[in-house]
């Protein structure tokens, strides 16, 4: 049985699809599968090729613990409604909510879509947390001067104050700074390419930070995977006081801040930081000298 007619039609279809095909159909059948069954079966024909998914699946299997490994068909919206008011009475922050939302929705979409199940995504009508969009942190001259005496005179860490320099000076994330290595690095430019969007990217760099990469990779290979502690510990020693959850990013929204301010334009910064869409970029949009300024020249008057 189904709530409407569309669903109905919909699951008709796709029934007349696997008999034309020659394929059985199970799934007439009551689907007894549990939550991580489903999971399991998502990340062997999906998620285990995504950049992330090894992460994901071991957080979405503690959300299947979490609700008690139900059977998958019998979950409805108020299961996660219960579960997301119990993590935001707990502190986890409304952001991480969304995100647990998204991979549900991913997982059920992606399996109804395949033909695994039958049925609709539960969740598919829940709408995320809204959240109040805060205002992107930068450093000022004194502030990046502060910081990187720290990462040059008072850090062990041999990789940390290149990782830093790398991410200012290209607006690069932490993770893509961090893992560039000697074959991705061209006179004058670097080649990312482990990106969150899996797009490449290529960004120039000065002559002498071309040179100070090439020395030292060619001595060590790679900057290693614990750099961003050792830049969390100069920061705190520089007193430099950073917004709540921005510091892997601060170097990155100060390049893109200091980028529009001296005069950059958008779509250039698009490029540059790898962003989809321009939508993300916009957030930096209010930093350049010019911003509304069209505002006083085409705004109505009115002639007395």
């Amino acid at each position: 049985s189904f709530d409407v007619k569309s669903e109905a039609q919909r699951f008709e279809r796709w029934v007349l699809s696997q008999h034309d095909s020659g394929t059985s159909i199970p799934h007439l059948k009551k689907d007894g599968r549990k939550l991580s069954e489903l999971l399991n079966l998502w990340y062997l024909s999906h998620g285990k090729y995504l950049r992330d998914g090894e992460r994901r699946y071991r957080h979405l299997k503690r959300m299947a613990e979490a609700f008690g490994n139900p059977v998958a068909a019998r979950l409805t919206a108020n299961n996660y409604l219960v579960y997301r008011a119990l993590r935001i009475e707990a502190g986890t922050a409304p952001k991480t909510c969304n995100n647990d939302l998204g991979y549900l929705n991913a997982v059920f979409n992606e399996l109804h879509r395949t033909g695994e199940i039958s049925y609709q995504n539960p969740f598919r009508n829940i709408r995320p947390i809204k959240i109040q969009e805060r205002e992107m942190g930068y450093l000022n001259q004194d502030q990046i001067r502060a910081i990187f005496t720290e990462l040059r005179t008072r850090t062990t860490n041999p990789h940390v104050f290149l990782v830093a320099r790398l991410s200012l000076e290209t607006g690069a994330r932490w993770s893509e700074a961090e893992s560039l290595t000697l074959d991705r690095l061209k006179p004058f430019r670097v080649m990312y390419d482990q990106t969150k969007s899996g797009k490449k990217r290529s960004v120039p760099i000065s002559n002498e930070l071309y040179q100070a990469l090439k020395k030292h990779l060619e001595q060590y290979g790679t900057f290693g995977t614990s750099t961003i502690s050792a830049f969390r510990r100069a920061v705190e020693r520089s007193g430099v006081s950073l917004p709540t959850g921005q510091c892997a990013h601060i170097l990155r929204h100060t390049f893109a801040s200091h980028f529009m301010s001296n005069g950059g334009d958008l779509l250039t910064l698009q490029r540059v930081l790898g962003h989809s869409t321009i939508n993300m970029t916009m957030r930096y949009a209010h930093l350049a000298p010019d911003h509304l300024d069209a505002v006083g020249r085409y705004r109505p008057s009115i002639d007395l």
